[in-house]
């Protein structure tokens, strides 16, 4: 297996639980190069995945500093890691995503956040555990996980809503709310497949089908068939295709220099 090992506890966590489980385990590390400090990092994570008896591969890319560099950063990541990848989000990262989508004004798909299963298999743990398995397992070889100065900072919105709105809702709720939050992902993610499979029985395609469908998968149809290289339409684009499906006009423009045509009573999707 491959593991996003960045050296910091979640993912050293990972690295020795994965160890310990008897997996053959190889550690990949992203250094993005956008600190002093990142070459001593990937120093310091080879160490750990060294100590834990885990080859470890280091990926160096370059990501120029400018707007949007967190995002931008992450795409750099994910595109120099192997496909399958295993990573060390917690049930608190989950819940910070749910939050993290909610603002965004994210639906039932965008809450359902990251999907459990062997690409994020301690989704069931608290990042306090996690740092617990961390310390214990590097202090015994003299070395410690990763520090990453970036978590501490509030440009980042991650950060903020970790410092400072999961705290407040907590004192609000008065108990835990990570638990609440990712009780509400896993139920969405379940309301999510259902109308997922609904909305795939409908031919996007048929325009009179498309009208007579429920507005909701109706919508859900014509995202999946404008989905490109797994980017969905605006919310505007989806309303545009089902007016042409309705008959309120032949056509319509879609970002990208894309159309939406109707004859015969079927959907066409060109130049």
């Amino acid at each position: 297996m491959a593991v996003a090992f960045s050296g910091g506890p979640d993912s050293t966590a990972l690295l020795a639980l994965a160890r310990h489980a008897g997996l053959v385990v190889t550690a990949h590390h992203v250094d993005h190069g956008l600190r002093p400090t990142s070459g001593a990092e990937a120093d310091q994570a080879a160490a750990i995945a060294v100590a834990l008896g885990c080859p470890i591969v280091v990926h160096r890319v370059a990501v120029a500093p400018g707007a949007n560099l967190e995002a931008r950063a992450r795409a750099a990541r994910r595109a120099a890691l192997p496909a399958g990848a295993m990573t060390g989000h917690t049930a608190d990262d989950q819940a910070e995503t749910v939050l993290l989508r909610l603002l965004r004004g994210a639906g039932a798909a965008g809450l359902a956040a990251i999907e459990p299963g062997p690409r994020h298999p301690l989704l069931g743990l608290r990042r306090a555990e996690t740092h617990t398995v961390a310390d214990a397992v590097t202090a015994v070889h003299g070395l410690s996980p990763v520090r990453d100065p970036s978590n501490d900072s509030p440009a980042h919105r991650r950060n903020r809503v970790r410092a400072e709105v999961v705290p407040l809702l907590a004192d609000v709720a008065a108990r835990d709310v990570v638990p609440l939050l990712t009780r509400t992902a896993d139920l969405l993610r379940a309301d999510e497949a259902l109308l997922a499979r609904l909305a795939a029985e409908i031919d996007p395609t048929d325009a009179r089908a498309l009208a007579a469908a429920d507005p909701a998968l109706a919508r859900r149809a014509v995202r999946g068939w404008l989905t490109v290289s797994g980017y969905p339409p605006d919310a505007a684009a989806v309303e545009r295709v089902l007016g042409v499906a309705r008959g309120d006009a032949l056509g319509c423009e879609l970002n990208g220099g894309l159309r939406v045509t109707r004859s015969a009573q079927r959907l066409t999707l060109g130049n």
